[in-house]
């Protein structure tokens, strides 16, 4: 049938209808939170590149972990903030570490929010890098033992879900292996195998004061031009062990999001990250953009293109707004 017999916009008059035609749709289920933990700290502060968003203490992270999971947030992943850094990265695996502490009474109040931990080196590390540093090169090997320890850690102290986001080739090979010798062979690895070298992670090195000291992460994270490079990393994490993959950013990567769902067919997140967050913020500060239908709808993009989970700087607003 051609027109005028067919008419596309009968199914889009009536909103009723629309809605109930929706091929795909974002659900508070789909979400999580972000947390940044920031040891030393009292109250909460402000992140200046990202209004809305904080650094909080240990008892107001925990404070706030009651308000993510009130509203029906399902997940927080922790990024911790050390007061001391140093080259060693012990830090980072100290049973009292500010991670460590947070995990366990996080878990020990709300049994029920699931709790992932990123893994990485960049928030301990003096000189900001994700891995061991050599004559400011990037020690690989060695950086695998650090984070295979930091990962146990964390399972100790009752991470339901490890996230490597470093991004040093086989650190889901060692950190499988450091779980499975230790009896936690049930603990999931969540790795974020597609993470590009991005323009967009500047505010987040704000919030987790890890910026580098030198040069940048580009001989570690992906070739922003690349696309078949992404399909060998996911594939490469999922043969070493890894249960799930995340893609970082989202919006400027949404085609690798269909291309790593549609190849393998496992579980994918999207990362809409903290300069996606700033630039719409800053937009709807100026009035710009109607932020609601902005952000409701870059994140649906997501979900259309593959994605079955989200982490975002936006989770509570939109579980508010999806209510």
């Amino acid at each position: 049938m051609k027109f005028p017999g067919l008419r596309l916009r009968r199914l889009r008059e009536n909103p009723l209808l629309r809605h109930l035609l929706e091929e795909h749709r974002l659900a508070v289920h789909d979400l999580i939170q972000p947390l940044f933990i920031k040891e030393g700290l009292t109250g909460r502060r402000e992140i200046s590149s990202m209004p809305g968003q904080y650094q909080f203490s240990p008892n107001e992270a925990l404070s706030e972990a009651g308000r993510i999971h009130a509203l029906g947030i399902p997940a927080i992943i922790l990024f911790g903030v050390p007061g001391k850094k140093d080259f060693t990265g012990k830090i980072a695996m100290a049973k009292n570490g500010v991670v460590q502490k947070a995990i366990r009474s996080i878990k020990n109040k709300y049994s029920k929010l699931l709790v992932v931990t990123d893994v990485c080196l960049c928030e301990h590390l003096s000189h900001g890098h994700c891995g061991h540093i050599k004559n400011k090169k990037i020690m690989n090997d060695i950086s695998l033992k650090t984070l295979a320890e930091v990962a146990l850690s964390y399972a100790r102290a009752g991470a339901d879900v490890l996230a490597p986001s470093d991004m040093m080739d086989g650190r889901v090979t060692a950190i499988r292996q450091k779980l499975d010798k230790n009896n936690f062979e049930h603990t999931p690895i969540l790795s974020y195998a597609v993470k590009y070298a991005s323009g967009f992670y500047g505010p987040f090195r704000e919030a987790a004061e890890s910026t580098p000291t030198f040069g940048d992460r580009s001989s570690y994270q992906m070739n922003p031009p690349n696309s078949n490079e992404a399909l060998r990393e996911a594939k490469t994490d999922l043969e070493e062990g890894a249960d799930f993959i995340l893609v970082k950013p989202a919006l400027s990567y949404l085609d690798v999001i269909c291309r790593v769902k549609e190849r393998f067919g496992c579980p994918v997140g999207a990362y809409a990250v903290s300069g996606e967050y700033a630039m719409m913020k800053a937009a709807s500060m100026k009035g710009w953009i109607d932020l609601k239908k902005v952000v409701l709808e870059t994140h649906v993009s997501m979900k259309r293109a593959g994605a079955d989970f989200i982490v975002t700087y936006w989770s509570k607003e939109i579980a508010k707004w999806l209510r």
